[in-house]
């Protein structure tokens, strides 16, 4: 007997919707920065095909220093400014747009409303911990464009990284002859809690782009960024996806695929 291919098809509001799907990007810096560009671009590709794109919200209460300008997307001009503004407002403008700048680290005591999808670029298991705790918290009763459905979480070392979408609660799949339905995909900090916070670190704000090189190489937050992008980008245009995640060594120019 020939076994099946399992397969999670997308949230069935999210493939055409009326309003735009709401999306709430929780960091700025490396990553974050390099995610909000593709989802731009994404959006606005999304909305050429009849598609409404994406509404999106990013929260950030981290302020830019000389240290980020290379790796991360700011300007010489931008330095002393909030990192969530000045990226929102440069994309709003190039793409004329109006998604919204928060101010504020995204936690329990901060977060009001509902979003589709949650992305996280963070840096710390405390900051996914306190994320998931605000996730498992929301009301996922209302059948509406905003009800929460997906979480990509994005973190990375100095060469290696991984890319891994969970649903929020468990999504009703449809019947298949061809795949095996996956309704619901763990978290990151229920699957990986342990590994997370074992290499959870604390270390100090880099004082220096050549310092933040140090623990952070220079191109391995905008290929995580790309291939998030790309697994989202197929969740929403195919309609499902047989992966659920990427792990990427940029060291030893390697990609694993994480199936269902």
């Amino acid at each position: 007997m020939e076994t099946k291919i399992k397969a999670h098809f997308t949230a069935p509001e999210l493939l055409n919707p009326t309003n735009p799907i709401s999306v709430c990007l929780i960091g700025a810096g490396g990553t974050g920065s390099q995610v909000l560009t593709g989802l731009a671009r994404m959006s606005h590709s999304l909305q050429q095909l009849g598609h409404a794109g994406f509404q999106v919200s990013l929260w950030d209460d981290d302020i830019i220093t000389d240290a980020n300008r290379g790796r991360q997307l700011f300007a010489e001009c931008e330095v002393g400014l909030s990192k969530a503004t000045a990226l929102i407002t440069r994309t709003n403008r190039f793409f004329g747009t109006a998604r919204k700048a928060v101010e504020k680290p995204f936690t329990v005591n901060t977060t009001t409303g509902r979003n589709a999808i949650y992305i996280s670029c963070v840096d710390t298991a405390a900051a996914r911990f306190g994320i998931s705790e605000v996730l498992n918290d929301l009301d996922l009763s209302a059948h509406r464009t905003d009800t929460p459905r997906y979480w990509m979480d994005f973190g990375n070392s100095r060469d290696t990284g991984q890319v891994i979408l969970s649903t929020i609660g468990s999504i009703k799949q449809p019947a298949s002859e061809k795949f095996t339905p996956v309704g619901s995909l763990p978290q990151v900090t229920r699957e990986f809690g342990e590994l997370l916070t074992q290499g959870d670190t604390e270390d100090l704000p880099s004082c220096s782009l050549a310092e933040a090189l140090e623990k952070q190489d220079l191109f391995i937050n905008s290929v995580l960024a790309q291939m998030g992008c790309s697994l989202l980008w197929q969740l929403i245009r195919k309609g499902f996806t047989e992966q659920r995640g990427i792990f990427v060594n940029l060291l030893e120019f390697r990609t694993l695929p994480l199936p269902l």
